[in-house]
């Protein structure tokens, strides 16, 4: 069995080992790698201003992270009652799938986003069958749009 927690610092190592064996599971899906420099930045996350809406979940077996979620509250002034969450990624391992990990790890995000207030979470939607069912399979979940990177560097 399998618990769900908030991420904490404290999480850090079983993250990076986490993310180790995504790569090692899926190769031709996750194409930058957890290193020193992905450790100092989420490092700093937990210090640094801009993370205070930041939500996010672990899911942990046997000592190790097998599932990770993670949101963040929106502050618009089109919707200045910060009434939405975007949810930016929820992944689990493949070993660990049809497990209802991801469902477990949703439903944690939920109860927490509504907690904050929020009462729509918004998602971008993986283009693979795998993703796509899961997504088509949530309880009261429709889907509106595809998305958009728009880069601004």
């Amino acid at each position: 069995m399998y618990e769900i927690k908030p991420l904490e610092k404290s999480d850090i190592d079983r993250i990076i080992a986490f993310e180790e064996e995504l790569r090692r599971q899926e190769p031709d899906t996750y194409y930058w790698e957890p290193d020193e420099l992905y450790r100092h930045q989420l490092e700093r996350s937990f210090t640094d201003q801009r993370f205070n809406t930041a939500i996010s979940f672990i899911a942990i077996k046997e000592d190790r992270v097998i599932g990770r979620i993670d949101a963040s509250l929106i502050s618009s002034r089109s919707d200045a009652s910060c009434f939405s969450a975007y949810m930016d990624w929820i992944c689990v391992l493949k070993s660990e799938r049809h497990h209802k990990v991801a469902q477990a790890l949703l439903n944690a995000l939920r109860e927490e986003c509504k907690k904050q207030g929020a009462g729509v979470l918004i998602a971008l939607m993986a283009n693979n069958d795998e993703a796509q069912r899961f997504y088509k399979s949530v309880k009261d979940a429709s889907v509106h749009d595809t998305g958009i990177w728009i880069d601004i560097s």
